[in-house]
């Protein structure tokens, strides 16, 4: 076969379905919402709804929240309608293998590997500093050089809580899904029962007159809101990962995935709802907006709890991320693409743990030792190359011979596809030039590795 020949040569789904069957199915329909609302609500919920609020939106980022959901959802749906109609793992790299061809599914998975990785690398070091934030209040402290990224010049070496957090969710991960899960279900429950505290305290200091003027930016505000809290929702993509290990996909993964929008839609309106009415909008651009509202009506004793609301739902979005990492890898090592140790299943659980250790070894390297601020943008663009791929294979999916599907189907296709795709590019071409530079480095480096081993090593063929 020709290399032009393997690069668009599509993987049969039985051959997929075979190669995965080895995995355990352990999950339901909740165990999966848990994980989409794990990776989706974590410390952007304690600080976008301020932050938006007073930049872009006023009290109209409720607004703001609504409009970047409907734009999300058409990708929620695409995502529901592939892991129903394909459950297999990989999500969107293994889609893109059986619709477009081998090529795309590469770019697809490199993408995705961005997305994942760094997005578990940059909130790292955010755990790393709140808990040092919560270990002060108690008046202890972790020793600078091992409270930051490799820079002697400034007396750090090695931000140690960053790299202890990452280790301890792979050995968690390790242990098997059901333990694994089960963990996560509760850190789950802990997070959304401290956003309830926040909304059940603060409503009882709305004051309507906080809400106007309304739209204080205008139209534009709500919109410009809306593009940079759409990336509060991103994550739930992520679900899609653990189709192999869940109990009649066919129904869970579409209600795991929409589910998990729905739940976290309704918890960033609210949150947004009872902010803007506590405090005007104009005194909310602050890092702690939340917390901030709260000492603001007198309420100071609820700081400590929504410290610990971030610290679990940091926790629970890495759990989703190194889980999604690992599958992925495996995804890509079972084709051949990467080292095929990555792509086999070991141990009593069945579970990739050679592609779970190497991912754990790469994230914990990045957030203990690389200073991230420039490269979280990344995860934007990995995830909506992603999405516009998935997008737009609803259309051939619905014409693949092999594939007979009596599960979700995307309504109004293929209307509702080509409009997810185009509004995905619309947002990719927001992002800032250096994002665009430092992508297509990354993808010049995916090329190399494609052409100089994984073309000759797929087993896709």
């Amino acid at each position: 076969m020709s290399i032009k020949d393997k690069m668009w040569h599509k993987q049969s789904l039985d051959k997929y379905l075979a190669k995965d069957d080895q995995f355990i199915k352990s999950m339901n329909a909740f165990d999966l919402m848990a994980l989409g609302i794990g990776a989706v609500i974590g410390t952007g919920i304690f600080i976008l709804p301020g932050t938006v609020a007073a930049l872009k939106a006023g009290p109209g980022i409720m607004l703001s929240f609504i409009v970047a959901a409907v734009v999300c959802s058409l990708a929620a749906m695409c995502y529901a309608e592939f892991s129903s109609a394909m459950p297999i793992a990989g999500s969107a790299y293994s889609y893109g293998n059986v619709i477009f061809g081998e090529f795309i599914g590469w770019i697809i998975g490199w993408a995705l590997i961005l997305e994942y990785m760094l997005a578990v690398a940059a909130v790292s070091t955010g755990f790393s500093a709140y808990f040092s934030s919560l270990l002060q209040g108690f008046g202890l402290a972790i020793p600078k050089v091992l409270n930051g990224p490799f820079d002697p010049a400034h007396g750090t070496y090695i931000n140690i809580v960053a790299v202890i957090i990452v280790w301890l969710i792979s050995w968690l991960l390790s242990q098997g899904m059901k333990q694994s899960v089960r963990i996560n279900n509760i850190m789950v429950i802990v997070k959304i029962s401290i956003i309830f505290i926040f909304l059940l305290v603060g409503i009882f200091y709305v004051k309507p007159a906080n809400w106007h003027p309304f739209l204080p930016f205008g139209k534009i505000g709500v919109l410009q809101g809306a593009s940079t809290v759409f990336f509060a929702y991103l994550g739930f993509d992520a679900v899609s990962s653990s189709a192999a290990e869940v109990k009649n996909p066919q129904r869970n993964m579409p209600i795991g995935i929409i589910g998990t929008l729905i739940v976290a839609t309704a918890l960033y309106i609210l949150v947004a709802v009872v902010l803007t009415g506590m405090v005007s909008f104009r005194e909310l651009d602050v890092a702690n907006p939340v917390a901030f509202a709260l000492q603001k009506v007198g309420q100071n004793w609820a700081a400590g709890i929504i410290s610990i609301g971030a610290l679990a739902g940091m926790f629970t979005m890495m759990i989703t991320m190194v889980y999604s990492s690992s599958r992925l890898i495996y995804s890509i090592g079972r084709d051949g693409l990467l080292p095929k140790s990555l792509g086999r299943l070991q141990g009593k659980h069945h579970l990739p743990q050679h592609s779970l250790i190497i991912v754990t070894i790469i994230i914990s390297f990045l957030g203990g030792l690389v200073p991230l601020d420039q490269l979280t943008n990344l995860v934007n663009i990995g995830t909506l190359i992603a999405f516009t791929f998935v997008s737009i294979g609803i259309i051939p999916l619905r014409k693949h011979n092999e594939i007979k599907h009596n599960g979700f189907h995307v309504p109004w296709s293929p209307v509702l596809p080509i409009i997810s795709a185009l509004a995905c590019i619309g947002l990719m071409l927001t992002l800032s030039l250096e994002t665009w530079i430092a992508s297509l480095i990354w993808f010049a480096v995916g090329m190399v590795i494609y052409f100089s081993y994984g073309i000759r090593h797929e087993n896709i063929s």
